[in-house]
């Protein structure tokens, strides 16, 4: 079975809906580095988001604030801020801290009604994938299969007429 980078998708998009989704994918994304171990806490990874949403980066941002603001449904940076940091750090302290596979393998996160929507606007690539609630949300979900092993013929054993060199080498 083929692994890594170069095998699978190395990065996922998912549309994700505003609001209450939305900031919880904000910390998802925030705690990545603290899941990985290169940190303990967020604010210590020069490169995430955590450190330009509370104003500790002013040269080469990537965030429009005003933008995620608006749709986090938050009243200005300094409330997102102040409400980032609160959420970091409850997240820190419960099972949000774990990686979660519908930020990472789900086509759609949101309401019902988000998440049927989406499925629906993926006309035939949609058919067939399930809507699944999940605590407070629904997910669109990718098939399971598409994450497995690729047994086809051309990830099978090295074809006898192609086998020279694996045969000279052993």
């Amino acid at each position: 079975c083929r692994k890594g980078a170069f095998w699978e998708d190395r990065y996922h998009a998912t549309a994700i809906e505003s609001g209450e989704h939305l900031r919880r994918c904000l910390v998802y994304v925030d705690l990545n580095m603290v899941r990985a171990g290169a940190v303990k806490h967020p604010s210590e990874w020069a490169h995430g988001g955590y450190q330009e949403i509370q104003g500790m980066r002013r040269r080469n941002t990537i965030l429009s604030l005003d933008a995620l603001t608006e749709t986090a449904e938050v009243n200005g940076p300094a409330a997102l801020a102040q409400a980032h940091r609160e959420w970091v750090e409850e997240a820190l302290t419960s099972a949000l801290r774990q990686r979660d596979e519908a930020w990472s393998k789900s086509l759609a996160v949101g309401s019902e009604d988000f998440v049927l929507k989406n499925r629906e606007l993926l006309g035939g690539r949609g058919r067939g994938r399930a809507v699944v609630e999940k605590e407070e949300s629904f997910i669109l979900r990718e098939p399971h299969e598409i994450y497995g092993c690729n047994f086809s013929p051309e990830n099978q054993a090295i074809a006898s007429g192609n086998r020279y060199l694996w045969d000279v080498i052993s």
